[in-house]
């Protein structure tokens, strides 16, 4: 390998060697990585303007000649003397720089260098006239102690090494972790009520009434749940399925939706004032984005010309009905699952195996479960592809503003992939399918999908614990071994040439060799890193509050992968894969907004689920107002007593439709029963809603809307009970004011005296 030193033409040196000139030990803000081109090729003479560029803004570059071309390059001092001069109030002038300010001003003024007025750094890298550029692990103190001591110290989850993690990644990385490890430990206060929760239900296991009458009911026979080859069959035949219903829905569930309400406001409360005692120590606490992209932008070029706010309401219809268009498509592939659903019932309960045909319908949600979970991972690429071309119409002012406009698509994109089926499990299943004799069919053919006797809760329930396992395990799976494999594999493939050639890290001219080659064999950054961290989490988010009543173990579930996601990410980031850019951030943006957001969505999701979803509404009803208690004033029964019963309408078998819709293989059962049951509130003569259905249909209603009232209610006054800022962070900022308007006064005594 050869290596060359290129200085500046601005700096006049005399005629002695270049390497004398340049300190032996100088470290190099980032590394350019590019293909040996052809001389007097287009990408050859595109890299040599670039980095001509380069030097005439000051830098020293450094040229490593290998199996590839390594550029090193240091930015001049004055960059960031004028960057201080620039930003004096969010960052006092300093006599050292730290790396991460160094490479964020760096990374800053090579993604805006321009060999034209439409080619930049970016496009370059994209026409692959260079192909990689990153800043260097450091061999220092800083990274051997985040190595050391960032996960194996095993501190308090919400007292990680921050300050260690902002000297050697930035704000922004320590603002996440200092979030994650808050959230992970709030998790805990969430998991161990839902844990309780269910630990309830496990006790009542085989007490719960409504399970008694249930699995007793061996002389109820049911309407068949399919048109081909189904049955008829006995309630008492779904007596486990029902109890396993009562462990998630039970008298507990409306007190624990009602405690993550309140939890979630908390949580952001709380975050709200770690936060602030978090950049209060960084002097960060009033830092301006939009003021810091400015000033760099002018330390990029004193001539840059102020780039307004701009709005074009023909772009923002045009980027409105695309984003629609893609929400239906995304609600499309939902109506796709519950097709699904219903023909893989069909298919089920024809096939020659008794077990498959017993189960034909459990057997259905778990396979459209995990069908469903395939469709996330295939639509989370398209869905990125999509953000980002809708985030280009919109042409964002700044990187920041583009940051925000892609985080607000993205996730709603997302929302969608995720909860479209669930939302329709969770409010529409068993509501629109009609009636025995009056089915609701899809292309006139398959009817759809009935709720189960016991409830449409415990189908919920499966599709989101599939879903979350999958998502925290093989998604966690393949985050970390995929980049684990492929630098072994690059490490393995990797020339005798490219493996250093013999270099040393001994030698004054050789120390750097190698270690600019074992950072480029790293897996590479791209710049949604980060990104993808935060939306993770914000699904997983989701999924603990918005459904948290159908599924109390989210929040259990949630903690035990994030703990393993903390490690999981520190060594992912310090060994796997390039080190990242640093970026200023005095908080997590506008996450904390999807935060609030997804707040008020669990609200109402709760809500629903409890009055919509959940037994706990027609239970009630019936047990003040039409139960033994009630109707017979009995003390010495429990008022659920006759529930099931109560709950199930009749059918008149003769009003099937015979000839095309009549279940196979009745004809000795059929002679000795004339009517069959299905779940609803319907009359036995005309198959009309009963008066009993706009009882719950009102008491339904009226639950939910005092739900959601007297929940948001405790949120507000929990958010004006939790001050964002704490007393000490307040008086702190009060303190420094005074004192420099004391400054100021005595400045001004003094000139008045001279």
């Amino acid at each position: 390998m050869q290596e060359e030193i290129v200085m500046t033409p601005w700096r006049d040196f005399a005629s002695e060697p270049m390497e004398a000139l340049v300190p032996n030990l100088m470290k190099w803000d980032f590394i350019l990585v590019c293909d040996k081109h052809r001389p007097g090729s287009k990408k050859d003479a595109k890299r040599k303007k670039f980095l001509e560029e380069l030097k005439n803004k000051g830098f020293i570059l450094k040229k490593i000649v290998g199996a590839k071309l390594f550029y090193g390059i240091h930015a001049p001092d004055e960059l960031f003397q004028k960057y201080h001069l620039l930003t004096w109030k969010n960052s006092p002038v300093k006599e050292d720089v730290p790396i991460t300010t160094r490479i964020y001003i760096v990374n800053f003024i090579l993604q805006n260098t321009k060999i034209s007025p439409t080619e930049t750094f970016r496009k370059l890298i994209k026409e692959k006239v260079f192909e990689a550029a990153f800043p260097l692990h450091e061999q220092d103190e800083r990274r051997e102690s985040l190595k050391m001591c960032w996960v194996p110290c095993r501190e308090e989850l919400y007292r990680q090494q921050i300050e260690k993690l902002r000297s050697y990644f930035g704000e922004k990385v320590a603002l996440y972790f200092a979030w994650l490890g808050w959230y992970t430990y709030m998790l805990l206060f969430a998991a161990v009520p839902g844990l309780f929760l269910l630990l309830h239900g496990i006790i009542h296991f085989n007490s719960s009434q409504v399970s008694k009458e249930i699995c007793e009911a061996n002389t109820t026979v049911m309407c068949p749940l399919c048109d081909q080859k189904c049955p008829f069959w006995q309630l008492s035949d779904t007596c486990t399925y029902a109890k396993i219903t009562h462990l998630f829905d039970n008298e507990g569930t409306v007190l624990f939706a009602m405690f993550m309400a309140v939890w979630a406001t908390v949580f952001l409360e709380l975050w709200k004032r770690k936060r602030a005692e978090v950049v209060s120590g960084w002097e960060l606490y009033r830092w301006d984005e939009d003021e810091e992209e400015m000033a760099l932008q002018l330390i990029n070029n004193p001539k840059y010309v102020l780039k307004e706010y701009q709005h074009s309401y023909i772009r923002s219809t045009i980027v409105l009905l695309l984003v629609l268009l893609m929400i239906t498509v995304l609600i499309g592939i939902a109506h796709a699952l519950v097709i699904y659903r219903v023909v893989a019932t069909v298919f089920f309960t024809q096939t020659d195996s008794q077990f498959l045909r017993d189960r034909a319908n459990t057997v259905a949600v778990i396979t459209g479960a995990v069908l469903h979970y395939i469709t996330i991972v295939v639509m989370t690429k398209v869905n990125r592809r999509v953000a980002l071309f809708l985030c280009e119409l919109e042409e964002p002012r700044t990187f920041s503003e583009r940051e925000n406009i892609f985080t607000v698509k993205i996730f709603t994109f997302q929302f969608f992939t995720y909860f479209s089926s669930l939302i329709y499990i969770a409010f529409f299943l068993g509501r629109i399918n009609g009636h025995p004799g009056k089915y609701v069919r899809i292309g006139g053919k398959w009817r759809l999908e009935e709720c189960h006797p016991s409830g449409c809760i415990t189908d919920l329930v499966i599709q989101m614990a599939i879903i979350m396992i999958l998502k925290q395990t093989l998604s966690n799976f393949v985050e970390y071994l995929t980049p684990w494999v492929t630098l072994k594999i690059r490490k393995l493939r990797a020339s005798p040439e490219s493996k250093g050639n013999g270099c040393t890290e001994n030698g004054p001219q050789d120390s750097c060799k190698e270690q600019w080659l074992r950072n480029y064999q790293l897996n590479e950054v791209n710049i949604f890193s980060l990104f993808d961290e935060f939306l993770e989490m914000m699904i997983q988010y989701s999924f603990t509050t918005i459904f948290v009543a159908a599924f109390p173990l989210a929040p259990l579930l949630a903690f035990f992968n994030n703990i393993i996601e903390i490690p999981l990410d520190a060594y992912k980031m310090m060994r796997l894969q390039r080190c990242m850019v640093p970026r200023k951030a005095n908080d997590i943006g506008i996450w904390l907004q999807v935060l609030e957001a997804i707040g008020i969505l669990a609200v109402i999701g709760n809500g629903l689920v409890i009055a919509i979803t959940s037994d706990f509404i027609p239970m009630q009803v019936y047990k003040y107002t039409y139960s033994p208690c009630m109707l017979q004033n009995r003390t010495n029964v429990d008022c659920l007593t006759g529930y099931i019963n109560n709950s199930l309408s009749v059918f008149r078998i003769q009003d099937f439709e015979w000839q095309t819709r009549l279940p196979e293989k009745q004809p000795d059962f059929m002679s000795e029963i004339t009517e069959c049951r299905y779940r609803d509130y319907r009359n036995s003569d005309d198959y009309s809603y009963s008066i009993q259905f706009w009882h719950v249909f009102a008491a339904r209603l009226a639950f939910l809307i005092l739900f959601e009232h007297v929940a948001l209610c405790i949120k507000l006054i929990a958010a004006w009970y939790v001050p964002d800022v704490s007393l000490k962070v307040k008086n702190k900022h009060l303190e420094e004011k005074y004192k420099n308007l004391q400054k100021l006064l005595r400045l001004m005594d003094v000139s008045t005296e001279v």
